[in-house]
């Protein structure tokens, strides 16, 4: 029963799997990963086999290891074992044995798949999957723990049939933990068991063996009813990331390594929670974090809130999020109506000239030849611009220029001096610098016979370049 039911959800749920397909089954020794290496031995597949010896349970860890070693014989594929010094990197790193084993065995089957995945010259590559064993019990138990830790709607899909970025697959997710056991006798297939399992010491053990047999007491579908849930919940996923990616598009202006969010439109996005929440988890916030971050539509300029990793930065009326090693007050949001704005190397001034007759513009209209007075076609500016210092990799068409050329060559040819370039400044326009302050405008922006109104940009500062 077991194993058609199994045939049958491969084909359903991983159409991709071709027949001539590898796999790299990771297997432990437990009754769930020696049946699965059993199904797919059966099914005809071809693989081979990895094993984790973590050194946590002493002489069981070596029976484990001599166990999946003899069980790969039965069935004359390759296995890989590695033994890890899991306590100590788990004390190095200053996280739980049970966190360090899970990083270790992913980051050494990452590495396997890489390697079995490699090509000789003129070879194509190959397209290994790795297969564990988690089974719907597995699924239940987890879905249950991120419930109580706390978690968003992703949390309660549980873990996922297919990991396509790491290439793993999970067959086993269908079946109900019973049906593995009912198959195991029936093909008389053996294993070993982790005495640890029959303790409370880990958190999914407690859940296991307590929290899931006491509910059933009251509720006797538990299982069957939260495994329905997760597939309800899966489906309800998809429609919640449909309308997030929406909010995403309204509200995000991606500007280099920078997002800005315009605060008014923000506080007007219902619900206003999640969807804070959404845009700020990839940037290793925390859910706490969001009623700090509605505290920024009201906080003085440059006010922030921070992550490991970035800062959501009040910028006028935009929120701006950043990486840490940006320095806020080197990146400074110029919006429509803005006429003065002042930074560390001085002021900018912003003025709009209207052109009488557009088809005579270059006789009619006086260009300034000033280095420091920028004269552009204000129909090719869209805000918000960036003021920001320049970086490494920076180019632009430099005004009379049908090439683009990098900045550093640029500074080069005009011979400014390593301190002179380190208080170059440039304004930005989505991704497109149109004035090196001081030096030159980007052509593309430049005023032609058509120019109906010009922006002009006046730049004072203490010292010229």
């Amino acid at each position: 029963m077991l194993l058609q039911q199994f045939q049958s959800h491969l084909r359903t749920e991983y159409p991709f799997i071709k027949p001539a397909q590898k796999f790299l089954l990771a297997v432990s020794g437990g009754i769930d990963s020696v049946v699965l290496s059993h199904l797919f031995f059966t099914s005809g597949f071809d693989f081979s086999i990895a094993h984790c010896n973590f050194l946590l349970r002493d002489d069981e860890s070596i029976r484990d290891e001599l166990f999946v070693r003899e069980h790969a014989k039965k069935f004359d594929k390759t296995i890989y074992v590695k033994r890890f010094a899991t306590k100590e990197y788990a004390v190095e790193r200053k996280i739980s044995t049970q966190e360090a084993a899970r990083e270790l065995r992913y980051e050494w089957f990452e590495e396997l798949l890489q390697e079995m995945n490699g090509s000789l010259p003129g070879e194509q590559p190959q397209n290994n999957l790795l297969v564990t064993a988690h089974n719907a019990d597995d699924n239940i138990e987890t879905v249950l723990m991120f419930l109580f830790r706390g978690t968003g709607i992703h949390g309660l899909t549980g873990i996922k049939n297919f990991d396509k970025e790491r290439k793993i697959i999970r067959p086993l997710l269908f079946a109900a933990r019973h049906d593995i056991e009912v198959y195991a006798h029936e093909n008389k297939i053996s294993w070993v068991e982790d005495s640890s399992n029959a303790t409370n010491k880990y958190t999914r053990n407690f859940f296991r063996r307590k929290i899931i047999p006491a509910v059933q007491q009251q509720y006797p579908n538990t299982k069957k009813n939260l495994f329905d849930n997760i597939k309800r919940f899966k489906e309800a996923e998809e429609l919640y990331n449909h309308a997030i990616d929406l909010y995403k598009k309204q509200l995000l202006k991606v500007n280099g390594n920078e997002v800005q969010l315009p605060i008014l439109l923000l506080q007007k996005s219902k619900p206003i929670d999640t969807i804070i929440w959404e845009i700020i988890k990839p940037y290793n916030f925390h859910a706490h974090q969001v009623d700090e971050i509605k505290k920024l539509f009201v906080a003085d300029n440059s006010s922030y809130v921070a992550s490991a990793t970035h800062k959501i930065i009040r910028n006028r009326k935009w929120l701006v999020i950043a990486p840490n090693e940006i320095n806020e007050a080197g990146h400074i949001l110029i919006e429509p109506g803005d006429t003065t704005v002042e930074f560390a190397a001085g002021v900018l001034k912003f003025e709009k000239h209207e052109i009488e007759n557009p088809g005579n513009s270059k006789d009619k209209f006086h260009l300034p030849t000033a280095n420091h007075i920028a004269c552009l076609d204000a129909k090719q500016i869209q805000y918000p611009l960036l003021l920001r210092k320049w970086k490494q990799g920076d180019y632009f068409y430099p005004l009379g220029m049908q090439k683009k050329k990098k900045l550093n060559r640029f500074f080069i040819d005009k011979k400014l001096s390593p301190t002179q370039k380190e208080n170059i400044w440039v304004v930005e326009m989505d991704k497109k610098i149109i004035w090196v302050i001081g030096l030159r405008i980007d052509d593309r922006f430049k005023i032609t016979a058509n120019t109906k109104e010009t922006l002009e940009i006046k730049f004072d500062a203490e010292k010229n370049f």
